[in-house]
């Protein structure tokens, strides 16, 4: 499966990624003029940028001018013989280019075009830029998130990105399933707006219903209580959701009060919805008279849901991840490999495998250009001399 990747940041690169992780031939191709934008952002090593190696791995590398008339028809004669091209431009520029659908989809009936925007192709907000943060704000994730008397707060990582990456994965994948049986490629849209939609749960339908608009609740449950972060002893944070009928019992008991299921305050989720103020300063109060791993202890044996808050040092020694092997070495070419957080994905006939890391800017050209056009070195060598790759 040939993948052609024309995008940036987060969502494209994310999607370009897990398909890679899946064994596809991804090539990444970006601006000749110094790459995609990512290779600029936040941290480095070794003078990569970590935010560009989380999202590139298991990719081929090529640059192109995209400005230039000979490096768009490169690119249509690479699209003519992919299977999936993904984009995340704004609406209008790849029409620009001279690869709108009809003329792609002419030229490769079987293509599978994946187009990422913040707000969708076409309508009012269309032409509006868009990174995570924007799209957390319009879709309303942000205005449901944070302390109740505090300001409407970014998640703090970018879930309408990975999710919207997702989302496109999904459909691109449904997509070559249709293809089986039609012999036709299609246009898949994924939208960082409706992806914010999507993790929405009840509240569109409680707002058009009952004219509700859902406080921002910090961190409890929006639906049982008490799902509530309190802290030991020792200062340890350790989160609790035991707010169902069947866990609420257990985690009474667990804390030595089995009384408060005869509460009629806290005798079902309703009441203790109501009330949830109050019960969570009694599970406060309990809390700071033990320390954080006996309060553990107690709770996973009486099978409570409930963690400690982690930190990143928490994370990376924690045997689970340890044991399922969720940190692993991507490639590196200067320090031999650097680690990263391992894919989700797991199957057990065809699992995902990491054969390399984020390529560097055109680092295989010349390479793509041979097997996939069947260029040779004099056409590559005059491709390179007038700046198109």
């Amino acid at each position: 499966m040939r993948v052609l990747d024309l995008s940036r940041y987060i969502a494209g690169p994310f999607c370009g990624q897990l398909m890679g992780d899946l064994g596809a031939d991804v090539v990444k191709v970006e601006r000749i003029d110094g790459g995609e934008e990512g290779r600029r952002v936040g941290e480095t090593v070794a003078g990569d940028s970590l935010f560009f190696l989380s999202a590139n791995r298991n990719k081929r590398g090529m640059a192109l001018d995209f400005r230039d008339e000979a490096g768009q028809k490169l690119l249509a004669r690479l699209a003519a013989k992919t299977d999936i091209l993904i984009e995340n431009f704004r609406p209008g520029t790849l029409e620009r280019m001279g690869l709108d659908w009809e003329t792609l989809s002419t030229i490769n009936p079987g293509l599978i075009l994946v187009r990422i925007t913040g707000f969708g192709q076409d309508g009012p907000l269309s032409q509006h830029p868009c990174f995570d943060g924007a799209a957390q704000a319009a879709s309303g994730v942000m205005t449901m998130t944070g302390a109740h008397d505090g300001p409407p707060t970014m998640s703090g990582v970018f879930v309408c990105d990975y999710t919207t990456a997702l989302y496109a994965t999904i459909a691109a994948l449904a997509a070559l399933r249709a293809r089986e049986a039609t012999g036709r490629g299609q246009v898949v849209e994924a939208t960082l707006m409706d992806s914010g939609l999507a993790l929405l749960t009840t509240a569109i339908p409680e707002y058009l219903l009952n004219g509700a608009e859902p406080p921002r609740l910090g961190n409890r449950d929006r639906y049982l209580s008490p799902s509530h972060c309190f802290r030991s002893r020792d200062g340890v944070w350790i989160y609790v959701v035991a707010g169902n009928d069947a866990h609420f019992p257990r985690f009474a008991a667990a804390m030595g009060m089995p009384e408060l299921v005869e509460d009629a305050r806290f005798a079902n989720f309703v009441a203790r919805n109501a009330n949830v103020s109050t019960l969570e300063k009694i599970i406060d109060d309990w809390a700071v008279a033990f320390d954080g791993e006996a309060i553990l202890a107690k709770l996973h044996a009486a099978e409570v849901p409930c963690e400690r808050v982690a930190t990143i040092a928490d994370v990376v020694s924690n045997p689970q991840v340890i044991h399922r092997r969720q940190i692993v070495d991507v490639p590196h070419p200067v320090l031999g490999h650097v680690p990263f957080q391992a894919t989700a994905l797991r199957m057990s006939e065809t699992p995902p495998t990491i054969s390399r890391g984020a390529p560097g800017l055109g680092e295989h050209s010349a390479d793509v250009l041979r097997e996939w056009l069947g260029l040779d070195q004099a056409e590559i060598g005059g491709l390179q001399a007038d700046g198109v790759i």
